[in-house]
């Protein structure tokens, strides 16, 4: 199955004319059926998860990159692995340990001797330069090597030996790690985590998803996904999300949600500034609206709501947001101080 040029047209440098609204709203409902089909063969393989599963379609249709935390075992690899099988993109997957290096990961100069005994260097690309990244269990790694991801996660390029190189588009790092509080982890650095349009706590099954888990790998063969969306599809859905329209006054719901992380807004009250040692960056801003916009879109909707802003802080936020040593001290989490920051938030901002 593969998508229409009618369905992902680019919509660039329409006006917002009622002509322009209804052709955007009829594209949002084609490439949402598009989106349930990448939905149910992603099914196929991942048991449950569905919540999961929609909020990885937010990050890969709003262009942005993924971090997967979990236990072991809750199939975070084998999400992504399922989803490089269901996109037509060039896949590699980085397993991330303490003694992996930089150059392990974007490639390096290698030198060669030609027939004539002159030698010559010639750049070995690393497994970095391809459209989707699966970096498996990322904290594993030493900072250092954590690093050699930062230029090619925000300028999409990797520069080795002074020479700067692009990354073919799309192209998406979903990374996976485990709690912190296991052995043999080293936090992300704050630089790092900003750079991840969302962070999405997996949970574990429950008893009905676990016997389904082991009905089908237990039991013989296992379904394989199948290819949906190839990288000119993706890229035509990720114009057409540019397209979703957003008011001025949910735009503002989003920047005051930012602006109450921080000590000192008016839109901050006084719990939220005790358990909040660093808020969130203006980034985190424009993901929300960014993955308000793909939430909207998969409903089939051309215009973004409250609600849509509303379910998305949560993985915006979650991992942009460091939590005071009071709040650590009586164990409140980032999720409950994010809960609370949307109960107490008024929509109507005046």
């Amino acid at each position: 199955m593969t998508t229409s040029e009618s369905t992902l047209r680019d919509t660039r440098g329409l006006d917002p004319t009622l002509a322009d609204i209804e052709a955007i709203a009829s594209a949002c409902l084609e490439l949402k059926d598009v989106l349930e089909a990448v939905r149910k063969e992603i099914g196929r393989v991942i048991v449950g998860q569905d919540v999961v599963v929609e909020q990885v379609l937010w990050a890969l249709f709003g262009n942005g990159h993924l971090l997967l935390e979990g236990v072991p075992g809750l199939g975070k690899t084998l999400l992504v692995q399922t989803l490089s099988s269901v996109l037509k993109l060039d896949y590699s997957r980085i397993q991330f340990t303490p003694d992996i290096m930089p150059a392990d990961i974007t490639g390096t100069n290698v030198v060669y001797d030609d027939v004539s005994g002159a030698r010559r260097f010639e750049f070995e690309p690393g497994p970095i330069f391809s459209q989707l990244i699966l970096a498996d269990e990322i904290n594993r790694a030493t900072p250092k090597s954590q690093a050699a991801l930062l230029e090619a996660m925000q300028e999409r390029s990797v520069t080795v030996g002074g020479t700067t190189r692009n990354l073919e588009p799309p192209f998406f790092v979903m990374a996976t790690q485990n709690p912190i509080e296991q052995e043999g982890t080293y936090p992300l650095p704050e630089a790092q985590l900003d750079r991840f349009l969302m962070k999405i706590s997996v949970p574990v099954t429950n008893r009905t998803e676990l016997n389904e888990i082991l009905d089908r790998t237990t039991g013989g063969t296992q379904d394989q996904a199948n290819q949906i969306l190839d990288a000119a599809s993706i890229l035509r859905a990720q114009s057409l999300v540019e397209r979703i329209i957003v008011a001025d006054h949910v735009t503002d719901y989003a920047v005051r949600l930012v602006m109450a992380t921080h000590r000192g807004s008016q839109w901050s009250t006084t719990q939220i500034q005790e358990l909040v040692m660093v808020g969130a960056s203006p980034r985190a801003a424009q993901a929300m609206v960014r993955t308000a916009k793909v939430r909207c879109l998969l409903q089939g909707r051309y215009a973004v709501s409250f609600g849509d802003i509303q379910a998305v802080a949560m993985p915006v936020l979650r991992h942009r947001i460091l939590r005071s040593f009071e709040a650590e001290a009586e164990s409140i989490s980032t999720d409950q101080i994010i809960a609370t920051l949307l109960e107490r938030m008024p929509v109507d901002g005046d």
